[in-house]
């Protein structure tokens, strides 16, 4: 047998054994327990034996993972866990999770995966229109917020600063997710350039404190550039007043970046809609599918008003990526975010509202 490979019937064997404890735990999660947490000491014994030489019947594996590891877990998508944001997903997300395993699908290039590019493109269309986005606008998904953030904040530097950060100046609510400080600390910007002004009694950002706080640092000689509004705190659920924000935003020449991963996806049902007005005048949005859209982790996306800043911020044309480059038409999406190596992660999305259809999600 070739190295590394599997009979036929090993594989239809594997997989079955996968599948069956897929449906068996997904059939059954009303009747577990919410999760369970193990001892650090219990889980370490348990899983501190060295790389084995030899192999292991691999269904008898699965059994060795049912009983030592996914036992031991938070289970995101019970119908009683109520704590944290939650990520509930769905079966179709899981079989898609699957699929896009099971084919390695790169997704990085054009050259790499073609219709894998055509199928995203459609999906980031998709959450482009409930966003109320413009035509301009295009994306690409990511791990989650914490990286469609620090995209977004790439582009806005990039955008708006020519990636020179010296004086530039930052505002965010003190309700702000902690991920949009570590990317702004990633991005080489200083705690003093980050300005946290308060949230009112509502938990929305002061907007009187903000205009307060630009003029001083304008009269100051810094370089107000860049506004992180709330689309559904993690703390609270606030939204800011993004509207408001947005035309304070042009008036200032600030970027007005949107950080959606908690709330931004309920845009798509009537009354998420109207609690997001003004979503889709920001800049740039973060959205995690993998909350209020039923996708496993890892699910996230970012939106960029003029995709063209994407890509002006990403591109890379290096010796070895020649090949990917000879037709404008095609869509690399190496040169739209930060990753080359990127998995098919809007197979899930799509194959889930093509199961259920987009009025089940809302």
């Amino acid at each position: 047998m070739p190295l590394l490979e599997l009979s036929r019937e090993q594989m239809r064997a594997f997989g079955y054994r996968v599948v069956d404890l897929l449906v068996d735990h997904w059939a059954g999660l009303r009747d577990k327990a919410a999760g369970y947490k193990g001892s650090p000491a219990e889980l370490r014994r348990i899983h501190g034996d060295p790389a084995p030489l030899e192999g292991s019947d691999p269904r008898e594996l699965v059994e060795r993972l049912s009983r030592d590891v996914f036992s031991h877990q938070l289970y995101l998508q019970h119908p009683r866990f109520f704590a944290f944001v939650p990520g509930p997903a769905n079966f179709a997300s899981v079989m898609g999770d699957a699929l896009a395993a099971g084919f390695n699908t790169f997704s990085g290039s054009w050259l790499g995966g073609s219709a894998p590019a055509a199928l995203e493109l459609n999906v980031v269309g998709w959450i482009r229109g409930w966003c109320g986005f413009p035509e301009t606008a295009g994306g690409l998904f990511v791990s989650g917020g914490s990286m469609a953030n620090l995209t977004a904040l790439a582009v806005a530097r990039h955008a708006k600063l020519g990636d020179r950060i010296a004086g530039a100046v930052v505002y965010l609510s003190d309700q702000t997710h902690s991920s949009v400080g570590k990317g702004l600390r990633i991005l080489g910007f200083g705690a003093d350039q980050i300005r946290v002004i308060p949230s009112g009694a509502d938990f929305r950002i002061a907007v009187e404190s903000l205009w307060r706080q630009v003029l001083a640092d304008r009269e100051a000689g810094l370089r107000p550039f860049a506004l992180i509004a709330n689309a559904g705190t993690t703390n609270t659920g606030a939204i800011d007043p993004l509207r408001e924000l947005a035309a304070f935003c042009r008036e200032h020449g600030l970027w007005m970046h949107v950080d959606g991963a908690y709330g931004a996806a309920a845009v798509i049902s009537d009354r998420g809609k109207a609690l997001l007005d003004g979503i889709g005048e920001a800049d740039s949005l973060s959205l995690d599918p993998h909350k209020w859209l039923f996708q496993t982790i890892e699910c996230g996306c970012v939106l960029v008003r003029d995709a063209a800043l994407l890509r002006a911020a990403f591109d890379q044309r290096a010796e070895y990526l020649k090949l990917i480059h000879r037709d404008e038409e095609e869509v690399n999406f190496c040169d739209r975010g930060i990753q080359l190596t990127r998995g098919f992660r809007a197979l899930k999305l799509w194959l889930s509202v093509q199961t259920f259809g987009l009025n089940e999600f809302r």
